[in-house]
This record gives C-alpha cells, structure tokens and sequence, in this order.
C-alpha cells in the first residue's frame, strides 16, 4: 500500500472516460489499497483511479466518522468498480465542492438530493446504494471523474478557498 500522487487539473487523464474494470486480480487490489491511503493521506472525501493517473473505472469514497451525520457509514471506505447511477431525485441543490486535482479552488455546483448507484464492490461483487445530500454529491462528483468531467465544467462560480478555510475536497 502506498500514497499515489494526485494528478492536477492539467493531465489529460483527467479528461478522458475511463475504461471498464474487467479484473479484479492482484494489481487490482493493490490499485484501491493505494486509492485508500492517498485519499485519507490527502485528506479528502472521495477519489476516482483517474486522479492517480489510471484510466479505470473505480472510485473510493472515504465517510467521515461523523454517526450523527452518516448513521451506520460513518467512517466507511466504501470501493465503486464501473459506478453507474440508475436513479435520481427530481430534487437538486446547489452546494460548494473542492477537489484533490483542482486544489486551492472552491465552486458552487448543483447536484442531484438523492441518487442509487450500482456498480461492483472491489472483489467485483455486485453493489448498489443509495445516498442521500452531502453522501450522493461525493458520488456524483467522483463518477463524473470517471467520464472525463470536472466539477468547474459544471459551475460559473469558482473562487480561491482561503487558506482558514478547513475544506475536505473530494
């Protein structure tokens, strides 16, 4: 296990869908083990394989251990091979995001409330979840990640976080 570096913004992996997980072998394992320790060593919320520089499609998301906030998924790691959502809200709201490859940068971006993602677990077990407010715009976040899409393309509003800021980016 190891901490990867986290590609910026300027990496053309960053832009490009990812490709389809089709094994769970070994450099698999080692590949989420690392997703794992880069997004706590980071700290952030959420990581997608593009933002260590790997074009698969496979995201960590890292709860904090917050039960009155998360419930029973309060410090979970939770591993999303090939992530789909396959249900929304009708309800969206706009909230602020960060993310590891954009960092310093804040912006106002409008998700969907609710949303239930289905996908493989990171020994390919079928998975689905449902996720609600700030826990659906993580995953809404890192699966655009996975199609080449970076919060920035999805606001007019971004700003300069300020350095007392304590922002945990996705």
């Amino acid at each position: 296990m190891a901490v990867r570096p986290i590609v910026t913004s300027e990496n053309p992996v960053l832009r490009k869908k990812a490709i389809k997980v089709v094994s769970f072998d070994a450099s698999f394992q080692t590949l989420v083990d690392d997703m794992i320790d880069t997004v706590k060593d980071a700290p952030g919320v959420g990581l997608a394989a593009p933002q260590v520089g790997v074009s698969q499609r496979v995201i960590v998301v890292n709860l904090p251990d917050e039960p009155e906030e998360y419930g029973e998924n309060a410090g979970k790691v939770f591993v999303v091979a090939n992530p789909k959502i396959i249900k929304t809200s009708k309800q969206t709201v706009l909230g602020t995001e960060g993310c590891l490859s954009i960092p310093g940068y804040l912006g106002e971006v409008e998700r969907f409330v609710t949303v239930v993602v289905t996908g493989q677990d990171r020994y390919g077990k079928d998975f689905r979840m449902r996720a609600d407010d700030w826990f659906a715009r993580i995953f809404q976040h890192e699966i655009d990640h996975l199609d080449g899409i970076l919060y920035i393309d999805r606001t007019d509003k971004v700003w300069k976080a300020k350095d007392e800021e304590n922002v945990t980016e996705a």
